[in-house]
């Protein structure tokens, strides 16, 4: 339990990922759960609070759009209601800037390409990054000011 409860003082932590670490310590079943009760009891684990860190911390130092966001969340247990939530709080200007930013740091290494050979590496390094291919559209056009209609 103290061990537990240390790990979650120091960062945020996915109740998931808690209960394979507890697992892999050792501890049984039962133990586990009443473990895992304890700590969301005395305010160590708070699946909200986790949600809302690891979506602000993906999204301004890996990059990371909404849909990579979700789908990692979604793998680490946590319910869908938190996740939309916790996805929401990201300010949609400030969306659409990372993701300018991104891309402009790409385009120096498919500049030389055909403008559709171009636009393809553009979109699939956004989609890569999880952002919407709306988004990764209208943002790849102005960075890189193409516009490859289908014929």
């Amino acid at each position: 339990m103290n061990r537990a409860a240390a790990l979650c003082a120091r960062s945020e932590q996915a109740p998931g990922d808690i209960r394979t670490k507890l697992l892999k310590w050792g501890i049984c079943g039962d133990d586990v759960h009443r473990i895992l009760d304890k700590l969301i009891e005395q305010g160590f684990l708070d699946e909200k609070r986790f949600a809302v860190a690891f979506v602000k911390d993906k999204f301004a130092f890996n990059g990371w759009g909404r849909i990579k966001i979700a789908h990692q969340l979604r793998q680490k247990g946590i319910p869908s209601e938190v996740i939309e939530n916790a996805i929401t709080a990201i300010d949609d200007e400030a969306y659409r800037e990372r993701l300018i930013e991104l891309l402009r740091s790409k385009w120096s290494s498919v500049k030389g390409r055909d403008p559709r050979s171009a636009w393809a590496a553009m979109m699939r390094f956004a989609a890569s990054r999880g952002f919407e291919a709306s988004l990764a559209s209208d943002c790849v056009h102005q960075v890189a000011h193409i516009d490859v209609e289908d014929d």
